[in-house]
C-alpha cells in the first residue's frame, strides 16, 4: 500500500518542475513512511511514497522497464496484486524477464504484455499509472471495486493524479473549489461515482482506465457487475462460498512483513479471522495476531440503541479463545477521543469533515495502535452489502421505499434535511442543497444501472437493486474512509469480501438462499457453521461501536458551546446559531442518541477545517443569517489548501 502521484503535460518541459511533484508526493507521506522515489522526464513525472509489503528490497517505485537500457515504460503503484505469482510465470512464459519477486514488477510487466487490458488480468486492489516512453502516453487504472482511491484533474497540457485530493491541491495547479455538488457529497451517505468533493477534481470509476495522449483522454470500462444464471443449489451453493472465502483469505495473507486481524466478534471479522489463522496454523506460522476496539466500560455499561443489540468485546473476547488467536484490546476513553490531535489527524487524512462523528476518530486511533504492531490488517468490510446484514434490508418498509435503504432509515429517526450530520446547519443552507432532492435523483440514477436477469419476480428484482445500490453507493464511501483513516499511519488494510469472484458469485445467488432461514446473512452464516462459536454464528449484526461514555457527550457539548461563544468562529455563518444553541442545552447524559451527537460533531469538525489549522481550510462566502434564515448560499464555499 503507497501514495502515488504524477503529472502528464504535452505542453511544457517537466524536468523543470520537480519542485511541483515532489510537493505532491510530500503531501502523500503517510501512505509511505519506507520510502519516496521520483522519476523526471519531458513530459511525465511520477512520485511515489512506499509502504513495504513484499520484496521490500525489490520493489522500489516508480519502478521502470528498460530495452537497450533504455526506459520503455514507467510505473507508480499502489495496492496488491494477489495472483501475481500465476501472472508472473504466465508472463515468463511469454518471454518477459523479472529482475525482483515484487508484484510490483508483475503489475508493470502486465501492461508491456497486455496493455490497456492489463487490469482484466490482476486480482487484487490496486490504482497505478504507467508512462509510456515509447507511445508518449499515459494509462490509469483503478480496480474492479474501487478499493484503492485514485484521484485526476483534467489540464490543458495533460493530466494531473494521485491518490488522494491533497496531493492534487499541493500541486498549485487545481483550484481548492468546492461547489453546491461538492458540499452534497460531503454530506451525503450515498456517493456519486467519480464524483469528488473538490470542483475540479474527478475519481477514476472502479473497473475503468483512462488513457491521456496528446489530443486527448479516453476512458475505457475493463468490468462490471453482470447478472448471470445462478445454477447452483442451495447446498452447491453454500460450499462454494466456502471454498471461495478459504482460497480468498488464504491468498491474502502473502506479506513480507506482520500481519493481523481486526475483529469484532461479528461474523464477517470473525470469518476472516478463523480462516486466516487456519491457514497460517497449516502453513507452519505462528496464530494470527487479532485487535479488537472497545471503549472504558463499554461491555458493563452498554445500552443497546436502533442499530446495536450486543458489545462487541465479549464476543471478539471468545472468537479469539476458540480459535487460538495472539489477543489485544485496544480500549479508548474520552481524553483519547477527545485529544484534538488526533481528531485534527483524522479530518486531515480525508480532506474534510464527515457525517461519521466519533466512529472517525475511534477508527483512527485503531488503525494507529495497530500499526505499533503490523503492518497489514485483514478486515470484514464488504459482507454486509453482498450477504444481506443489515437490518434495514429486512425490514419492509425501507426496502419498498423509493429511496435507498439507508437514507429512508435515517429520515425515519431524524426527518427531512436534517439527516444524518445536517441538522445544525443553516436552513437557508440546506434547502439550497436540497438533500432529499439530491438523494432522489442519485437513487433513480442508480436504478437504471442495476444489471438484471430475465424473468425475476417482484422480490428477487427488488432485492437485486438493493444489494447494487449498497455495492454501487454506499460501499464507495466505506472503502475511502477506511483507506484513508489506516493508511493515515501506513497501515494497509484488506478486504477477503471485496474480492471480485465472490462480489460476482453472490450478487447472482437468488434473494431465497441469502436469507434461506429468515436470518440476515443466512448464506454466510451457512457456510462457516463449523468454524465459529454458535453465540458469534447466532449474533445480530452490530455495526461499529460508537462511545456511549456521558463524558464524552458532555465534552463535545463545551467545545461546541465555546465555538458559539466566540463570535470569530469560522463555522458560525453555515450554522442555525439556534438550533446548536439548543443542542448544547439538551441533556448530554444521553449519550447513546449518537445520531444528535454527529451533528454537534459535524459543526466541530466544519469549524476545524474553516480554521485552516494545518489542513485543507474551508473559506466559506455566504450570505446565509444565523438564526433559521432561509437565505440561500450565494456563493460556493472553497477550500485553500495549506500542506503543513
Amino acid at each position: 500500500m503507497c501514495g502515488i502521484a504524477g503529472w502528464v503535460d504535452f505542453g511544457r518541459d517537466l524536468t523543470e518542475e520537480r519542485p511541483t511533484v515532489e510537493a505532491m508526493t510530500d503531501a502523500l507521506a503517510s501512505r509511505g513512511p519506507d520510502a519516496r522515489g521520483i522519476w523526471l522526464s519531458p513530459r511525465a513525472t511520477l512520485g511515489h511514497t512506499r509502504n513495504s509489503i513484499i520484496d521490500l528490497a525489490g520493489g522500489v517505485q516508480p519502478m521502470a522497464a528498460e530495452q537497450d537500457g533504455q526506459p520503455v515504460a514507467v510505473l507508480t503503484y499502489s495496492g496488491e496484486v494477489y495472483n501475481f505469482r500465476e501472472l508472473r510465470a504466465e508472463l515468463e512464459s511469454r518471454g518477459h524477464e523479472f529482475r525482483t519477486r515484487s508484484d510490483t514488477e508483475v503489475v508493470l510487466r502486465s501492461y508491456l504484455g497486455w496493455g490497456e487490458d492489463c487490469g482484466s488480468h490482476l486480482e487484487g486492489m490496486f490504482a497505478f499509472g504507467v508512462w509510456d516512453v515509447r507511445a508518449r502516453e499515459l494509462l490509469l487504472v483503478r480496480d474492479r471495486l474501487g478499493i484503492k482511491p485514485l484521484f485526476f484533474t483534467e489540464l490543458p497540457g495533460g493530466v494531473l493524479f494521485a491518490s488522494e485530493p491533497k496531493s492534487l491541491l499541493a500541486s498549485g495547479l487545481v483550484r481548492p473549489a468546492v461547489d453546491a455538488d461538492g458540499l452534497r457529497e460531503l454530506f451525503s451517505t450515498a456517493k456519486t461515482p467519480g464524483q469528488a468533493v473538490f470542483r475540479d477534481m474527478r475519481e477514476l470509476l472502479p473497473g475503468h482506465t483512462l488513457r491521456i495522449r496528446p489530443g486527448g483522454s479516453v476512458s475505457r470500462e475493463y468490468w462490471r457487475l453482470q447478472a448471470r444464471p445462478h445454477t447452483d443449489d442451495l447446498d452447491g451453493t453454500i460450499a462454494h462460498v466456502r471454498s471461495l472465502l478459504t482460497d480468498i483469505v488464504t491468498r491474502e495473507l502473502v506479506a513480507d512483513v506482520p500481519l493481523c486481524s481486526l475483529l469484532s466478534g461479528g461474523i464477517d471479522s470473525s470469518t476472516v479471522t478463523a480462516l486466516a489463522n487456519a491457514a497460517r496454523l497449516a502453513q507452519g506460522d505462528e496464530p494470527v495476531r487479532t485487535l479488537t476496539t472497545t471503549f472504558v466500560g463499554y461491555a458493563e455499561n452498554f445500552q443497546q440503541d436502533d442499530t446495536r443489540d450486543t458489545p462487541d468485546g465479549p464476543y471478539a473476547t471468545e472468537l479469539a479463545r476458540y480459535v487460538g488467536t495472539d489477543h489485544t484490546d485496544i480500549v479508548l476513553g474520552t481524553a483519547d477521543l477527545m485529544d484534538p490531535d488526533a481528531r485534527l489527524a483524522a479530518l486531515i487524512c480525508q480532506d474534510m469533515p464527515t457525517t461519521l462523528g466519533d466512529m472517525d476518530i475511534s477508527a483512527y486511533l485503531m488503525f494507529r495502535a495497530t500499526r505499533e504492531h503490523s503492518t497489514v490488517a485483514l478486515t470484514g468490510e464488504t459482507a454486509d452489502e453482498i450477504f444481506a446484514g443489515f437490518k434495514w434490508l429486512h425490514e419492509a418498509d425501507q426496502v419498498e421505499a423509493e429511496n435507498y435503504p439507508w437514507v429512508a432509515r435515517e429520515k425515519r429517526m431524524v426527518g427531512g434535511q436534517s439527516g444524518q450530520g445536517r441538522g445544525l446547519f443553516d436552513n437557508g443552507l440546506m434547502q439550497k442543497l436540497d438533500m432529499p432532492g439530491y438523494y432522489a435523483d442519485s437513487y433513480h440514477q442508480a436504478k437504471a444501472e442495476v444489471p438484471h436477469q430475465d424473468g425475476e419476480d417482484r422480490a428477487e428484482f427488488r432485492m437485486r437493486e438493493q444489494t447494487y445500490f449498497h455495492l454501487a453507493r454506499w460501499l464507495p464511501m466505506l472503502l475511502d474512509r477506511d483507506d484513508r483513516l489506516a493508511m493515515a499511519s501506513g497501515l494497509e488494510t484488506r478486504v477477503p469480501f471485496c474480492d471480485h469472484r465472490l462480489i460476482e458469485y453472490v450478487y447472482n445467488t437468488p434473494w431465497r438462499f441469502k436469507n434461506f432461514d429468515g436470518r440476515e446473512k443466512s448464506l454466510l452464516r451457512a457456510a462457516v457453521k463449523d468454524l465459529l462459536p454458535k453465540s458469534i454464528l447466532d449474533r445480530p449484526k452490530s455495526p461499529y461501536p460508537v462511545t456511549q461514555d456521558p463524558s464524552y457527550t458532555r465534552a463535545l457539548h463545551r467545545e461546541m458551546a465555546d465555538v458559539l461563544a466566540d463570535s470569530n468562529s469560522p463555522v458560525l455563518p453555515l450554522l442555525n446559531v439556534e438550533a446548536a444553541k439548543r443542542a448544547v442545552a439538551e441533556d448530554a447524559g444521553v449519550a447513546h442518541e449518537w445520531h444528535s451527537r454527529m451533528n454537534i460533531e459535524m459543526a466541530l469538525g466544519f469549524n476545524t477545517a474553516l480554521g485552516g489549522l494545518r489542513c485543507t481550510r474551508l473559506s466559506a462566502s455566504t450570505h446565509c443569517a444565523n438564526a433559521g434564515s432561509s437565505t440561500p448560499v450565494r456563493q460556493s464555499a472553497s477550500m485553500r489548501n495549506k500542506v503543513s
